[in-house]
């Protein structure tokens, strides 16, 4: 709620900001920022906190606080909690973002009582976020199916095509620090916005004036805001176990939610395809905001120190697969022993090796039940592994791989393609989808799917790890990397674009020895050959920069977050099936490899 005292003297604050602005304290798009927080009506009530900040020289709060307007990147509006700051999220921006889709919907739909799904997670405020999105949709007269509890964002996009709602909201921040919260938007379909949506909902955004209070309470009474909780429950689990093949279930699993809201959804998977012996790893198990028990409270399941303690738990009590879900239960990493032999090491899989090993079990299935045709599909994004639609390749069906990254693009390709002859949708961030449920990623179904694909190799005196070098040794050794290099401060947003633009500029004539044979620029030429989506207002662009070396398979992709400042590096190792033989040798090339192109980009981009 707004600061409890919301007078001030407009006029002498806009002469300190002017001050400071002359001095060098604020950047110009936070004075910029500030100014409009202080001269229009709609932040009045925040003008007074503004002040105080001023009056006690917090300048550089401030101008993180308002260097920008929290932009909608690949999964929504998402950032740091902070009462005050178009930068920030708070119960202005989150207001700002459900009264902004609430309008587009109200326009696009022609509905006089349209109806939208809400859902939220374990993080801080979550659920004051959640009930304020709500009341504000229902003051705009949507009926809102709301999740009384925390449920993950697969459930989220489940409920709205469940409950045939024309948008969704779900409250949270994935994987973030605890300090950050978000809000994902989501289409009729259940899937983020796409293009042309995403654009104008912004729009919408971006002119929204008042914000009515919350009144949650009240539109429970009214029968505007609905609890749904145990009905989506019910036919969510049900649309996960629709997905279950039948086999082996002889398996010992260590699960971690990661202090988030996985028990929810990958606890009742599991038992209800038949996995007995499952057990919740007791340090990660409460649902907390502050992730309290995992390396520098970052519940990420993509860095591998997060397995150290399953993993030694797993050694003990004679585990056979650990498996990991983030916050929001859409994304899932795993831990397996290297080998059947008993005492073997344990190793975690990346995200590109999961979704091979997903590919491969759901297609191998697909075969021996005599049901796959050219027409099936898997579906990928243009930085995850290339082994995918080798695989896919090898059982004659179609991959669909020159998408943008984000699983919303993923989502869209269903909508267009045939939704009963999707096989699998994948990207190298650890989200994967089966089944025709949802539009995003979904770590219940992929966890389940996982655990089946692990007894179904135990049963045969196989890990999964061995099972990848089978794969490696059939279509070629693939190896990737993938590293994030931050640009904070005022002026990171800038350094980001500076680096983006010498990739497009003058690129690197050679990585690891390896000359450049081709630059892909999908913000211009290289566009064309992008998944084009029926209703786009023009053809699809993308920050999104690919080098690919002289050698086959080995390239290099380059791009911005979409929410912060950080330039993301996808770097790309292959050798083919002749070189790959012996897939450890194989993979220590490709290692080494990966470690000079790391050196030659940081060389390069000035971030060493």
């Amino acid at each position: 709620m707004p600061h409890a005292g919301t007078s001030f003297d407009r006029q002498a604050a806009l002469a300190a900001l002017e001050k400071a602005a002359e001095e060098g304290k604020l950047s110009p798009g936070a004075v910029k920022n500030i100014r409009i927080w202080l001269t229009e009506d709609r932040y009045a009530q925040y003008g007074a906190q503004i002040v105080d900040h001023m009056q006690s020289s917090q300048w550089h709060v401030l101008d993180d606080a308002f260097v920008t307007v929290i932009p909608f990147g690949t999964g929504g509006r998402r950032g740091r909690m902070y009462a005050i700051g178009s930068n920030r999220i708070n119960e202005r921006t989150i207001g700002e973002s459900a009264q902004g889709l609430a309008d587009y919907v109200l326009e696009v739909s022609g509905k006089t009582e349209p109806s939208a799904a809400i859902a939220y997670d374990t993080r801080h405020r979550s659920r004051e976020f959640a009930e304020l999105c709500a009341s504000i949709l229902a003051e705009a007269g949507f009926a809102v199916y709301f999740l009384n509890g925390i449920r993950s964002t697969p459930e989220l996009s489940f409920a709205v095509r469940f409950k045939k709602c024309d948008c969704g909201v779900m409250v949270t921040a994935s994987h973030n620090p605890p300090s950050d919260n978000a809000v994902k938007v989501y289409w009729s379909t259940g899937g983020q916005l796409l293009p042309p949506h995403d654009k104008h909902v912004i729009g919408r955004v971006m002119s929204v004036e008042a914000i009515p209070r919350p009144d949650f309470k009240g539109w429970i009474n009214k029968g505007r805001v609905i609890d749904c909780t145990a009905e989506v429950d019910k036919a969510f689990l049900d649309a996960v176990l629709a997905q279950s093949h039948a086999g082996p279930r002889n398996l010992k699993i260590l699960y971690s939610p990661l202090h988030g809201v996985g028990s929810t959804a990958v606890v009742p998977a599991l038992a209800g395809a038949g996995f007995k012996d499952v057990e919740v790893f007791a340090p990660h198990a409460e649902p907390s905001p502050d992730f309290p028990n995992v390396p520098g409270h970052v519940s990420n399941p993509e860095n591998p120190e997060v397995f150290a303690p399953l993993i030694e738990r797993a050694k003990i009590a004679g585990h056979d697969l650990i498996l990991a879900t983030d916050p929001d239960c859409d994304r899932v990493g795993m831990a397996v022993p290297v080998s059947a032999e008993r005492g073997a090491p344990w190793t975690t899989l990346t995200g590109n090796q999961i979704g091979a090993l997903l590919a491969d079990y759901l297609l191998e299935f697909g075969k021996v039940a005599g049901v796959l045709t050219p027409d099936h599909y898997v579906v990928k994004t243009l930085v995850t592994t290339e082994l995918i639609r080798r695989v896919a390749d090898h059982y004659g069906v179609r991959t669909i791989g020159n998408l943008l990254v984000g699983f919303k693009w993923i989502g869209g390709v269903m909508e267009q393609e045939d939704p009963e002859k999707f096989i699998l949708g994948a990207e190298e961030s650890y989200g994967y989808l089966v089944g025709d449920h949802a539009r995003d990623k979904d770590a219940a179904v992929a966890a389940m799917l996982l655990a089946e694909l692990a007894a179904r190799l135990k049963a045969q005196g196989q890990t999964p790890a061995e099972k990848l070098d089978e794969l490696f040794r059939r279509h070629g050794c693939h190896v990737e990397r993938t590293i994030s290099v931050a640009m904070p401060g005022a002026e990171g947003m800038d350094r980001m674009k500076e680096v983006m633009k010498g990739f497009r500029s003058s690129p690197p004539r050679e990585l690891a020895g390896m000359k450049i044979a081709a630059v892909r620029d999908y913000q211009a030429d290289a566009a064309a050959t992008l998944y084009q989506y029926a209703g786009a207002e023009k053809p699809l662009t993308g920050d999104v920069v690919m080098l690919d070396l002289a050698e086959e398979g080995n390239f290099v992709a380059v791009r911005p977050s979409g929410t912060e400042p950080k330039v993301k590096f996808y770097m790309f190792a292959y050798a083919p099936p002749a070189e790959s033989r012996d897939p450890a040798a194989a993979r220590a090339v490709l290692e080494s490899r990966l470690e000079t192109i790391e050196a030659d980009l940081r060389k390069f981009s000035g971030v060493e």
